[in-house]
């Protein structure tokens, strides 16, 4: 059992924890970084898996019951298996998620139902070949697409994830929302945000909630609006006689900063409590400087006891100015 309910200075619990076990990746994503010159870490600048167990197991023991695994390409690390499994075995830790584009993942999905993945968020953000090879600067269109129908017959909760893109890819719309006619999916359009390794592509965002939400009102009229859940990042909607859902998550506009719940730890031991932040707290070197267990429980508290009210008030307090790291390098 927890020690205790971990609140941050907004009375916001902290019960959900994003992971990255990877800065690497092996696509290149026009929305999450540069197509060349991108510097990845080290190997010796990474956290250990040794070091997330550690982490985690201290943050569950504080009330964190929800992990999701990023990358980066979490499949792109040797042995990501070996350390999913370790993770699902951890006591009072009752989710573990997974977020990958799917090129690697298929061999692995049998093992993942095994151990008791919860859900599979897959990043797609067309179903068209030419425009994925646009976008992401690979032909893995097929592999991916492999991925989501063996998710789908695994029965692990998938959902999709797509960037809406203005020039890109917003024809995809009404196509991507037609899988879940048939399959219990849930599509998922969140606004394109500036981590991208450039800064933002606009000067402002043509593609924000409300107009995807009319996009998809125009098409589907009986659009219904879903009850939203606690902590979500998406409103969410059904279509009468859909088995799946649609999803709208927010994420350059912040409307769902007042319920956040989750923290971030990049894969170079960065904490994060706002995606938005340009890190709190530098975890990998109070390990390797030989912090006990109780150093960084206090580290932890002060971090949440300081936080930032919303995405925006986070971006103001960034001391490297202007965003221009890239996704990977945060964790998606």
């Amino acid at each position: 059992m927890p020690d205790q309910t971990l609140y941050d200075n907004h009375q916001r619990p902290i019960t959900y924890l994003r992971l990255a076990v990877t800065d690497r990746c092996n696509l290149r994503c026009f929305y999450c970084m540069p197509e060349q010159g991108i510097k990845y870490l080290p190997q010796r600048e990474v956290l250990s898996y040794e070091e997330m167990l550690r982490l985690t197991d201290l943050l569950v023991g504080m009330g964190v019951r929800k992990v999701r695994i990023t990358g980066g390409e979490p499949f792109v690390r040797k042995g990501l298996i070996g350390f999913l499994w370790k993770l699902s075995e951890i006591e009072a830790l009752e989710e573990v998620n997974l977020t990958t584009n799917g090129v690697l993942t298929a061999p692995y999905i049998t093992e993942l139902a095994a151990m008791g993945v919860g859900s599979v968020n897959l990043s797609l953000d067309t179903l068209d070949r030419e425009r994925f090879l646009q976008i992401t600067r690979r032909d893995n269109f097929a592999q991916v697409m492999d991925c989501l129908h063996q998710l789908i017959d695994s029965g692990i909760t998938t959902k999709i994830n797509t960037v809406v893109m203005d020039g890109q890819n917003t024809d995809d719309i009404i196509p991507l929302v037609g899988l879940t006619r048939e399959h219990p999916l849930s599509v998922r359009f969140i606004e394109e945000m500036p981590f991208n390794g450039e800064g933002s592509h606009y000067p402002t965002l043509a593609w924000t909630h409300k107009k995807i939400v009319a996009k998809l009102k125009a098409h589907y009229p009986d659009l219904q609006q879903l009850a939203r859940k606690p902590h979500a990042t998406s409103t969410d909607y059904s279509i009468p006689g859909y088995r799946g859902t649609i999803g709208i998550i927010a994420a350059f506009s912040r409307t769902f900063c007042g319920g956040c719940n989750r923290i971030r730890i990049t894969a170079q031991g960065t904490l994060k409590t706002c995606l938005y932040d340009d890190g709190v707290l530098d975890l990998k070197r109070m390990m390797r400087q030989g912090a006990s267990d109780q150093d960084l429980k206090g580290a932890f508290i002060s971090a949440f006891g300081s936080r930032a009210k919303d995405g925006y008030e986070a971006e103001q307090r960034r001391e490297a100015g202007r965003i221009s790291e890239s996704m990977s390098t945060i964790g998606g």
